[in-house]
Formats: C-alpha cells, sequence, structure tokens
C-alpha cells in the first residue's frame, strides 16, 4: 500500500487532501453524506472578526467547466466559530484549518489573536480581502502590503500560518516570496480568479459587485502553472488549489511542487469527491508504482 502520509508543520495528514475554504463549510452538511475523517484536513469557511451577513443578489454561478461565486465571506464570525464549531470540528479524526480574512488589519491582528488561543491546528490567512482603509484593493495584490500583513500577524499568531495567495497579485512568485521572508510557515494557492458574467437579456452584470470569483477545473492549468512556478522559488511547504476533481489532478499538482492539495467546487457537483479521491488516490498511486507520495512532490 503506498503511503500517503503528509507532513505540514510537523503535523501529520493522514493523506494530502484537505477540504478547501468557502466549499465545505464547518463540515457538517458533508458528515452526512460520508465520514470526513478520511480527509487529511478541512479549512474552514472563510471566517471575519465580526458576523458577516454576505453578499445581495445573485452569489454562485455556472460557467463552462467551473462556476463563479460572490458570496462575500457570509459567516458567523471566529468568536461563534470557536464556541460552536470547533467542538463540532473536533469530533472528526483530521487536521483542522481555521481559514480568516479581514478587511483592516485590526481586523486581522485581533482575529489571529482569538484563533491562536483556540484549539486548531493551523491558521490560513486569506489575503484575497479588499482593504477598505485604502480604497478597496485587496491586501493580496501588492507584494509589499500583503508582507506588512502577514509580518504582523506572525507576531501575534501562534499556530503555524499559512497564507492563502490570489491569483490576482501583480507578481504571483513575488508575493510568494515576500509571505515566506515576512513570516509564513506555508502557502495555499490559488485563490479565485476575478471574471465576470453579462445577462444579455437583462442587459446587467449576473453579480451585484459585477466582478465574481471563478473556480473549477476551468482554472486547473493556470492554478497548475502557478504552483510549478512558486514552489520552484520557495523554501516553505505549497498547498495547491484550483480545479482539482481527480487523482491524477492530484499527482499533478504534487509533481509541480505541492505538498498537499485543497479541492473545492468540485465538493458541489460531487458532494462526496473528497472520500472518491482518497480511495481513487491510493489506487492510481499503486498502479504508477508510487509507494510514499512524497516522493513525487516537485520531481518535475
Amino acid at each position: 500500500m503506498t503511503n500517503l502520509h503528509t507532513t505540514i508543520h510537523d503535523i501529520d495528514f493522514k493523506n494530502p487532501i484537505i477540504a478547501a475554504s468557502g466549499t465545505f463549510g464547518f463540515g457538517e452538511e458533508y458528515n452526512e453524506l460520508f465520514d470526513v475523517s478520511c480527509l487529511g484536513g478541512i479549512s474552514s469557511k472563510g471566517l471575519t472578526l465580526r458576523p458577516k451577513d454576505g453578499n445581495m443578489g445573485i452569489r454562485v454561478y455556472e460557467t463552462p467547466s467551473g462556476m463563479m461565486n460572490s458570496v462575500g465571506l457570509q459567516n458567523p464570525g471566529v468568536d461563534a466559530f470557536i464556541e460552536h464549531y470547533i467542538p463540532v470540528m473536533r469530533q472528526w479524526d483530521t487536521v483542522l484549518i481555521a481559514n480568516m480574512g479581514g478587511h483592516s488589519m485590526d481586523d486581522y491582528l485581533e482575529g489571529a489573536s482569538k484563533l491562536s488561543a483556540a484549539d486548531i491546528d493551523i491558521l490560513e490567512l486569506n489575503i484575497s480581502c479588499p482593504n477598505v482603509k485604502s480604497g478597496g484593493m485587496a491586501f493580496g495584490i501588492k507584494a509589499e502590503v500583503a508582507a506588512e500583513v502577514v509580518k504582523a500577524v506572525r507576531k501575534v499568531c501562534t499556530k503555524p500560518l499559512m497564507v492563502k495567495l490570489s491569483p490576482n497579485a501583480e507578481n504571483i512568485v513575488e508575493m510568494a516570496q515576500a509571505c515566506e521572508a515576512a513570516g509564513a510557515d506555508s502557502l495555499s494557492l490559488v485563490n479565485t480568479f476575478q471574471a465576470m458574467a453579462i445577462d444579455v437579456h437583462r442587459r446587467k452584470a449576473i453579480f451585484e459587485n459585477v466582478y465574481a470569483g471563478l473556480s473549477g477545473a476551468a482554472i486547473r492549468p493556470i492554478a497548475l502553472r502557478m504552483v510549478h512556478s512558486v514552489a520552484k522559488k520557495v523554501h516553505i511547504p505549497v498547498i495547491g488549489l484550483g480545479g482539482i476533481t481527480t487523482a491524477e489532478d492530484v499527482l499533478a499538482f504534487m509533481m509541480a511542487g505541492a505538498t498537499a492539495v485543497q479541492i473545492g467546487t468540485v465538493n458541489f457537483t460531487t458532494p462526496d469527491a473528497g472520500r472518491q479521491i482518497v480511495n481513487d488516490l491510493a489506487r492510481v498511486c499503486e498502479q504508477e508504482h508510487i509507494d510514499n507520495i512524497q516522493d513525487i512532490v516537485g520531481i518535475l
């Protein structure tokens, strides 16, 4: 049997498959369909310091080979997550990753401080959020701005710090290197691509915010290229995501340099995709004569 175990930040993952933030909630609904303990890890729904209602209007729109979303980080807030959802997630034998964003530096620091004191394994910092105090540009666009956030959070964060990168960054490799230098323990990439859809009958944009995030199989080749580019230039683990739907996709991302992967949009189209991919990964590795899955990381 292939050894699927993966280690990130000295934390043992039974396999490299992690449910991506924003696509798996807090795991409760999916656990009604299959035992989510089979997954290597679960990244929580994106959290903000305070509860958030999310965006108005259409939130999800299907596209060829993918989907667009403008959910707006609807979530119960950090305090409610700590009180109500961590105890639920801790029932499962899997790594607990808390994904957190913020619209100001103060939000990031207070949220990170609270989550660091909570029973989580890893803090995943979402820097794709717009900085409301600086005209709305996302923290994850300019490398120097992202580095400031990561450096500040690193000072208050006592948990392993994973930084989730936006593909909309000016230069994804420079962004990754800046986050590493600022104290990130690992990087996850990529988040959704900025995209647009128009209702030609109504002559209006589909989404209230006009632009929305594109994900799914359509972005996989670009995400794979970005993971490969980043993994060659940093010295910390890279977690790859972007349109992964099969065990073969997992192997491709790992061969490109990813230590582990996250699966997202496929959870909507195939709710038990996590279980299927874990099972298929073991089978495909045996077919490919891979004894230890970590042996293929970055072999390309």
